[in-house]
């Protein structure tokens, strides 16, 4: 690399594009090499500006990708943001699979591995935790209270569990019952929390009275009580005899949790949630990219991706219906799509191509630019599976060659992940992980995944997020 590039104020992300990013505030009048340009006007950290001479009505290139259009004439160096750029609807793409490339798998004993917890039906946790959900925000004090109680020093005599984690929602009490979407939904949630194989077995809190009534919602989901999955009913005892029971019932669980421990597995078992978050415009540059580098690291060895935020991908769309497998899977996507802009018509809320006010001061000019970043977290490989909300992941890399589950979305809107996980490679080859949470406290967690779900982390002990 040379002097020149190694100190240039602007990066190019693609050979074709006109415009190029500023890595740090530009005064006016600055020449930039190698661009050989002088800049027309101060350029703020992380915003555009024109590398030639760009007509108006012709296009705004970024990632090679049209990002929008000329409002006016622009001579080089010239600020390409909102007043400069026009941004119209792009038209449902109908290259259906164009850029579809099988990707291929490294043979099972090439694989990366790390160390899980198998189990009894495959599965592999990262982690070992007894979950306390609740069915409604009415059992939500009993369920922080059983597991306030477990703390390091009473999970002393279990190293192999990482703590007792109260899950809890403000729903599932005054709101419509059956079968109704939000209940639905609701229920797909818990279970998914329950189901999850970060969770060693579940003590099911409710209130008694709720319209998300325990039985019923054990009955939707399947669920079957038996040494590692309870259900506690606090209007059959009351709620301090409640939270001693549950204690009771917590304490008989852990020695069954503690008797799994780690081992080696393959990559093959991991299922990683990808989202944004405070989006500017390096974020599609570098941390978002290098993301998409490990998934399809993780893809290759038989791993699943999920892209997630339906509404993060609108007008990017076409970039992920031609990777997709088949026709069905890129229709499914757009269905997903068109949804949300119909439920948005005649409410106080917009989909319709701006940006947040802070996405914006970052430099992102409209929502086309901050999707194509978005994209970039799954990586290159092909779009094999789109998922409703909270709907659980069935397919993946290791089930056979016809049914390879190469990347997937599954679309929980502004949902946030129970654990975001940074992966990484150790000097050994084997993969690593680091749990990142915000808001940190022994028993104050407070993780919000969207204006509705949080879950509250009491986790004690070792391995602690």
């Amino acid at each position: 690399m040379s002097e020149a590039t190694e100190k240039s104020p602007v990066i190019r992300l693609d050979a074709h594009d006109n415009v190029v990013v500023a890595r740090v505030p530009i005064a006016k009048g600055t020449m930039l090499h190698p661009e050989n340009i002088v800049v027309q006007s101060d350029i703020p950290l992380g915003h555009k500006l024109a590398t030639c001479a760009i007509a108006k009505d012709e296009p705004v290139r970024k990632y090679n990708t049209i990002i929008g259009y000329a409002t006016r004439d622009v001579v080089p160096g010239t600020h390409m943001h909102n007043d400069t750029i026009r941004f119209d609807r792009v038209e449902h793409p109908t290259d259906f699979c164009e850029d579809y490339h099988p990707v291929e798998l490294l043979a099972p004993e090439q694989r990366r591995t790390f160390r899980g917890y198998v189990r009894p039906d495959g599965r592999v946790g990262t982690r070992n935790y007894i979950a306390i959900p609740v069915v409604s925000n009415c059992a939500a004090t009993v369920a922080r209270r059983i597991a306030a109680h477990f703390t390091p020093e009473a999970l002393s005599a279990y190293p192999n569990v990482d703590g007792v984690v109260p899950l809890i929602t403000t729903l599932g009490c005054g709101m419509e019952k059956g079968t109704a979407l939000a209940m639905t939904y609701l229920r797909r949630v818990i279970a998914g929390h329950i189901r999850n194989p970060n969770m060693a077995g579940a003590l099911v809190c409710a209130l008694g009275c709720e319209n998300n009534n325990i039985d019923v919602f054990f009955e939707a989901e399947g669920f079957v009580e038996g040494p590692m999955l309870h259900k506690l009913t606090i209007q059959d005892m009351g709620a301090p005899e409640a939270v001693r029971r549950g204690i009771a019932i917590v304490e008989q669980m852990l020695p069954l949790a503690n008797a799994c421990t780690r081992s080696e597995v393959s990559v093959e078992h991991l299922n990683i949630g990808l989202q944004c978050g405070g989006s500017d415009a390096f974020s599609c540059a570098s941390a978002n990219p290098a993301l998409g580098k490990a998934m399809d690291t993780l893809v290759r060895n038989g791993g699943t991706a999920c892209l997630s935020e339906t509404t993060e991908l609108f007008s990017a769309e076409g970039v992920l219906v031609r990777r997709a497998n088949s026709r069905e899977t890129g229709e499914r996507l757009l269905a997903a799509l068109q949804w949300w802009l119909d439920y948005c018509k005649g409410k106080d809320m917009q989909i319709n191509g701006k940006v947040t006010p802070g996405n914006n001061a970052g430099g992102l000019t409209n929502i086309l630019e901050k999707a194509m970043g978005s994209v970039k977290k799954g990586g290159s490989t092909p779009l094999n599976a789109v998922y409703g909300y909270a709907e659980q992941i069935t397919e993946h890399g290791r089930d056979s060659a016809v049914r390879r589950r190469l990347q997937s979305l599954y679309f929980y809107d502004r949902s946030r992940l129970l654990l975001w996980l940074a992966i990484f490679l150790n000097d050994q080859g084997r993969i690593q992980f680091a749990a990142v949470y915000q808001n940190a406290g022994r028993y104050g967690h407070q993780r919000r995944y969207d204006h509705r779900w949080r879950t509250d982390t009491g986790a004690g002990g070792r391995g602690d997020f």
